[in-house]
Order: structure tokens, then C-alpha cells, then sequence
């Protein structure tokens, strides 16, 4: 498997998973309606791990092109492959967020909701405040990639044996960060699924809300890059 693939994979895998459990929470009739925050962080997480530990040894398992930014700005992945990462996981959130349509396609049909359809494809703030939500996403991005910094190796990146801790920290990032905007922090898996939320033929779905895509696209990205600089100036690394 190239590493094309296995990012595409990956973030097909996280969007499924991740998207799945949010459509199993908000969209009516579900066996989980209304089952809260906390199943919701835990289905991402649960995302994160299964993407990781299926593509961790063949592509480092950035899943996220914030991850994959923060990895070539910290010096620790060629800038050359940036364009590869990014275009798998565009790519594979899209395919995650339509397959996720299509298993709750009757539920969808069953939900009067426009804001809950849409939160099952991407992310919204709770007080919609431009500024403290872009830092939101900034925060908590830099976090993530700090972490993943930490945790990677300077060759390939997360490896599947590293699935676990970069799981719980996604789970603490939700439950401590994500109640302000949701807590995107990966570009992709805001864009894509977005897109096709405008795509789909999902009725009574609503706007998709392009006037706040900015935020989890752009902060993101400056969390990154925050992350790496941090990394260069401390000298973070993975222990041995």
C-alpha cells in the first residue's frame, strides 16, 4: 500500500467512525439519539485509534493535514510529500462523510433538524464569536500536533503501536477544548465532509454554513505551525 493510499484510508476510516457516531447521537430514531458529549468524544476517539492503528506503519497515519504541516515545519517530513498527504486526506474524509450518508440515510430522512443533520458532517461553534473560535481551533490543534511531535518517529511519523496515546489525546482534547467549536482541529475532516453536506441530496439539510468554514480550515493549520515552532524551540522529541 502507497502512501496515498493508506492516508486515504485512514481518514476514510476516522471520518466514518468519527461522523458515525455523531449521526448516531443527533439524528432521530438512532439507537444512541440524545446519548450526550461524552459518547461523541469517545466515538472520535475511537476514530482516531482505528485509523492509526490500520495505516500507522505504512504512512505515519497523519489522518489530518494540520498533523502533516506540523510534522514538514517541524523538519520532520519533506515538504515534497506534503502535497500526497493532503490530497489523500481531502480525499478520504469526502468517501468517510458520504458512507456515513449512506448508513444513516433513513435517519436523516427521519430528522427534522437542519443544525443536526449538518453537525453530523462537520463542526459549528456554540456562541459563534469569530475570533475566540479561531483560537479555539488554534489551541487545540497545537496540542494534538505537539503531542503527535512527541510521539513520532522522525522517519515515518505514528506507527500503529502509537495508536492508543494519540486516541486519548484526542478524547482529552474534546472533553477539555472541544465545547467551544467542536473541536474540528483537522482541516479535512471540516472541508470535505462540508462539501459534500452541500452536495448530497439530504432533504431539509439547511445551509452548510460556508461563512464559518474558514475557522476550522485556517486554525488548524496556524495550530500547526504554533505546535512545530514550540517542538523547534524546546527541542521536543520522542523519548527512546
Amino acid at each position: 500500500m502507497t502512501v496515498f493510499w493508506a492516508e486515504l484510508l485512514g481518514t476514510a476510516l476516522l471520518l466514518l467512525l468519527g461522523d458515525g457516531v455523531v449521526a448516531n447521537v443527533v439524528l432521530a430514531k438512532t439507537k444512541g439519539n440524545n446519548a450526550g458529549w461524552i459518547v461523541i468524544t469517545a466515538g472520535w476517539a475511537v476514530a482516531v485509534f482505528v485509523g492509526v492503528m490500520v495505516v500507522g506503519d505504512v504512512s505515519g497515519a497523519h489522518l489530518n493535514p494540520a498533523v502533516t504541516v506540523g510534522l514538514a515545519a517541524a523538519g520532520r517530513l519533506a515538504w515534497d510529500l506534503v502535497p500526497t498527504y493532503l490530497a489523500a486526506q481531502f480525499l478520504g474524509a469526502a468517501i468517510g462523510s458520504v458512507l456515513v450518508w449512506l448508513q444513516y440515510r433513513a435517519h436523516f430522512a427521519a430528522s427534522s433538524d437542519p443544525g443536526a443533520k449538518l453537525a453530523v458532517f462537520c463542526t459549528g461553534p456554540a456562541i459563534k464569536t469569530p475570533a475566540e473560535n479561531l483560537i479555539s481551533e488554534v489551541l487545540g490543534t497545537a496540542v494534538l500536533v505537539l503531542a503527535v511531535l512527541y510521539m513520532a518517529d522522525a522517519d515515518k511519523g505514528l506507527g500503529a503501536v502509537k495508536a492508543l496515546p494519540v486516541a486519548l489525546t484526542v478524547l482529552g482534547i474534546g472533553l477539555s477544548l472541544g465545547g467551544t467549536t467542536g473541536y474540528a482541529i483537522n482541516p479535512a475532516r471540516d472541508f470535505s465532509p462540508r462539501l459534500m453536506h452541500s452536495i448530497l441530496p439530504i432533504p431539509g439539510k439547511g445551509s452548510s454554513e460556508w461563512s464559518y468554514a474558514w475557522i476550522p480550515f485556517v486554525g488548524p493549520i496556524l495550530g500547526s505551525l504554533l505546535a512545530a515552532q514550540i517542538a523547534l524551540h524546546w527541542s521536543i522529541t520522542r523519548t527512546p
